[in-house]
């Protein structure tokens, strides 16, 4: 036995956590937006009467709870991902009457309610691309996971894959293990994956597992026959180039138009009466906007421009940027002034980003692009 060992009760990432938060990220981002699209399509009812008003956050706090309850009671694996469910659209309904939480009217519509939410939702996409950073696991953190995934053998599901797995990081656990404890406790888990006596369950795939099956091969048949690199190069650097160039033109006739009848101005004028802007430094803001979006807007238009010159490292990397840029800087400007009207701009930045991560991830991975 060593003779220094000591109490560890350093925190260890649970198996699956950036899924789980990003299901929860989902939940929350979909309970906000359809809650928001009922409200203005039914012309924002009230379940109540002339004394009490049931207001939603109401029930985002109760899913928030469930949400919170069920892994306390209950130890099967499935438990997180409907926690992770219920905690999200919890989160969502809760977060979505912030106006109402900030101000002394209760205000829902409050300008910068919208802002607050997308700013938490930011901050949440970020823990999540945190948690999924690549990270070599130390012994004890391979030791966890490889107990979890004995639940399998209490559900009479573990699976061929999931046994060699766990072997593989047991053995890991062994060759690095810090102390006696440690490795002995491997050991015997590798002993007992190794007994003859232990029972697999082979069971046809699910349907979720067919259905990744298939997109594979259909994004090997899509990438290998129709879209192609020179392809997806063009189709990535044409929208881009709209994206941008859409905007850009937009500023431009702002501009033009102020020049000749004062069309700037009025849009100034309308929006200060709108009570969106109600101060100097409101009106400094929704300029900065206007010149945020010219720039990453003209930066856009240069990444398409180095995709067509197929300069796909500098190309990708400067529409990541900008589009990086936009959805954490920009539109917490634009969610101010234009408020939910801004989802569908968001969404289709959102888009772009991924369809800049999918070409880097067919096309350029270990930096061997084909052409």
């Amino acid at each position: 036995m060593d003779g220094n060992l000591f109490s560890d009760r350093s925190l260890v990432k649970r198996l699956g956590a950036e899924r789980y938060l990003l299901i929860s990220l989902v939940s929350f981002a979909a309970s906000v937006i359809v809650t928001r699209l009922f409200l203005e399509l039914t012309g924002y009812p009230q379940l109540g009467n002339t004394t009490l008003h049931i207001a939603h956050v109401l029930w985002g706090g109760l899913l928030l709870f469930i949400g919170g309850l069920l892994p306390l009671i209950l130890a099967n694996a499935w438990i997180y991902t409907v926690s992770a469910i219920l905690n999200g659209m919890g989160v969502g309904l809760f977060i979505d009457e912030v106006g109402k939480f900030i101000t002394q009217n209760n205000d829902y519509f409050y300008p910068p309610a919208a802002p607050i939410i997308y700013a938490f939702f930011l901050l949440i996409a970020l823990l999540y691309l945190y948690l999924r950073r690549p990270v070599q696991q130390t012994p004890r953190q391979l030791l966890y996971q490889v107990i979890h995934d004995l639940g399998e053998v209490l559900d009479h599901d573990l699976q061929p894959d999931e046994k060699a797995h766990m072997q593989r990081q047991l053995q890991e656990v062994i060759a690095r293990a810090p102390d006696s404890n440690l490795e002995l406790l491997a050991r015997e888990l590798m002993e007992f994956l190794d007994s003859e006596s232990l029972r697999l369950f082979i069971r046809p795939p699910t349907r979720l597992e067919q259905t990744r099956r298939f997109l594979e091969s259909l994004r090997k048949i899509i990438s290998q026959r129709w879209l192609t690199q020179p392809r997806f190069r063009l189709l990535l650097a044409s929208l881009l180039a709209i994206s941008g160039g859409a905007r850009l033109l937009r500023l431009l006739w702002l501009y033009r138009q102020a020049h000749l009848d004062r069309a700037l101005a009025d849009l100034f004028l309308r929006t200060i009466e709108s009570g969106l802007i109600q101060t100097p430094r409101a009106l400094q803001w929704a300029i900065i906007r206007l010149a945020l979006e010219g720039g990453f807007s003209l930066l856009m238009v240069g990444a398409a421009f180095l995709l067509a010159r197929r300069s796909e490292f500098a190309g990708t990397r400067l529409a990541t940027i900008s589009l990086v840029m936009s959805l954490t800087t920009v539109n917490l400007l634009v969610f101010y002034f234009d408020q939910f009207g801004a989802v569908v701009t968001t969404l289709w930045q959102f888009s772009l980003l991924m369809f800049v991560s999918l070409y880097r991830s067919w096309f350029m991975q270990n930096g061997a692009w084909q052409t």
